[in-house]
Formats: structure tokens, sequence, C-alpha cells
């Protein structure tokens, strides 16, 4: 489906700190958004094939409490577009549930290595990282812009996205969501970082 890109979309991104945009091969770009992705030396990321974007995630598990059960199958139906193997694990109404209960749900599953990675959302990202990350192997990165997606990747190898439904735009989401699918951990320095976390959950986890 084509996205129209106009200046707005790109002054939202610079507040949030960005220093790129994801388009797509259908997006259209305004003259104005543009000028502005120039102006503000904004980096363009083209999609890229469902091939490539399948290289290091394939099996997604993916749940939210009832404050992202619609955002969830925006989500849902997105990654299933591009031939995702992904499971929904609930809730399915938008009837009051706890947050614990989905993240402990998506966070064991991804822990015995069921799923390659963990998809979870609340009203705004927070407290079902908080849950997710009581189990020892899990890094679960509450994302709101591309850098941050980008980061949580590259330097934190985190195998769960947690995302704010209530906090950001379903075109935000999906952004993020691309982003965060499609980067490499980068190894080296942050393979040294992480293990002294592994260290400390070694010493504090009994399990």
């Amino acid at each position: 489906m084509k996205r129209l890109v106009t200046e707005d979309i790109i002054l939202q991104l610079i507040k949030k700190g960005s220093k790129e945009i994801l388009i797509s091969k259908d997006d259209l770009i305004t003259p104005l958004a543009f000028d502005r992705i120039k102006r503000e030396g904004l980096k363009i990321v083209n999609s890229i094939t469902v091939e490539n974007y399948k290289e290091e995630f394939k099996k997604i598990i993916i749940g939210s409490d009832h404050t992202g059960v619609k955002t969830k199958k925006i989500v849902y139906d997105y990654l299933k577009q591009k031939n995702y193997d992904i499971l929904d694990v609930g809730t399915f109404t938008e009837d009051a549930v706890d947050y614990p209960d989905i993240a402990i749900q998506v966070a064991k599953r991804v822990k015995i290595g069921e799923f390659d990675c963990g998809i979870i959302l609340d009203a705004t990202g927070i407290p079902s990282a908080i849950t997710a990350n009581k189990f020892s192997g899990i890094r679960a990165a509450t994302c709101y812009n591309e850098f941050s997606a980008r980061s949580s990747r590259e330097h934190n190898n985190a195998n769960i996205l947690v995302l704010g439904a209530k906090s950001l735009g379903d075109e935000s989401i999906k952004s993020i969501v691309d982003v965060w699918l499609t980067t490499k951990f980068l190894g080296e320095r942050h393979q040294r970082r992480l293990d002294k976390i592994k260290l400390l959950e070694e010493k504090n986890f009994k399990e």
C-alpha cells in the first residue's frame, strides 16, 4: 500500500531523534518532505526484499494487553504479508487483562528457543519490558523510534521488541518493526558488555 511521506512526517521523525527514514519502493515523497530530508541530512533507507528481510529472524511470537490489541493486529497482518512465521498469543479483545501474563508468555517461549524473537505491545512499552527482562537471557527493549530500534539490535542484541501502542502512531510502529527485525548484532565490544550482563544474571537468577 502506498504511503505519502509529507514534511510533517519528516519533522516528527526529527523531533524523535531519528537520523534516517525507511522508504519503500511504493512510497511517495512530497517535494517539501524531500527538501526537508536533504536540509536535515537524513539518510534514506530503502526497504529490502522479503528474502533478506527474513535473514535474522524467521519465527516471531507477538502478544499485547488490551491497550495494544488493535495495534497488534496491524503489526501481525503487516508481518504476515512479509511471509514471517508469526504466532499471536493474545489478548484478542479489549477486555482488561494483566500485562505481565502476556509478557511472561512471550518471554518464556523466546527464552527456550521456540521462537527467534518476540514483540510485545502495551500502552507505553515500559511495563511489559520490565516483566520480560525478569527472565535470564531475555533482552527486551522498549523502542520509540528507528534509532533506538537499530541501537537495541546492533549494541544490545535485543531479542524482544516492546512497543507503546498509545505512544506511537501505526506507521511509526511499522517503521520501528522493520528496522528492528532487519538490523544485526555487531558483536565484538558489544558482546563483551553483554557478557557482563550474563554474569550478573548467573549471579542473581536462581532458576
